[in-house]
């Protein structure tokens, strides 16, 4: 575990087409085969394959609505986080983090100031997410952070590899959400 990180030795900015591949493998390492078993948001026990490719990191780059805000800590990216402005709430995804750099505190800072840019940028008061209804201990992470399972669920988009390949047939999608006040 590395030791506790200040946001002061971390750069955030928004991601350009410049950075696609750089997020797409930073997001595949923290989720998906061996090498996301270093840090602590694996999933690769519950899905194979892709996590997110270049058209859909793209695609978020790209939009009007949202944004991909890059992290950097001494000139390289070490993780990003997906914003999306829906209306009267901000959409929270795309969440990685460097698996080697997980368990340092990185994480709570980045979405501490997602939650103040979506605030700020467009005035909204709750973040959304969705995240794997068995995945526990990450659920367990965000209500430690303030937000709170609603019990809303999505199906899992089973048979479109483009999010993975399922190895349980109970996966669906937990809508977490957080008062932004």
């Amino acid at each position: 575990m590395e030791s506790a990180v200040t946001a002061a030795a971390l750069t955030f900015r928004d991601a350009t087409a410049a950075d696609v591949d750089a997020l797409v493998a930073l997001v595949e390492s923290a989720y998906r085969g061996d090498s996301s078993r270093t840090g602590w948001t694996t999933e690769a026990d519950i899905l194979e394959g892709q996590r997110t490719d270049p058209e859909g990191v793209l695609a978020v780059i790209d939009s009007a609505d949202s944004r991909l805000l890059t992290v950097e800590r001494d000139g390289a990216v070490v993780a990003c986080c997906q914003l999306e402005h829906r209306g009267d709430h901000a959409y929270f995804g795309m969440f990685a983090v460097t698996p080697g750099l997980q368990g340092g505190g990185m994480g709570k800072l980045i979405i501490a100031e997602a939650e103040r840019l979506a605030r700020q940028t467009w005035g909204v008061s709750e973040m959304h997410m969705t995240v794997i209804s068995v995945r526990d201990d990450l659920i367990a992470w965000y209500e430690r952070r303030g937000y709170r399972r609603t019990g809303r669920m999505t199906p899992f988009p089973y048979g479109d590899e483009r999010f993975g390949i399922p190895q349980r047939d109970d996966l669906q999608f937990e809508l977490l959400v957080k008062p932004l006040v």
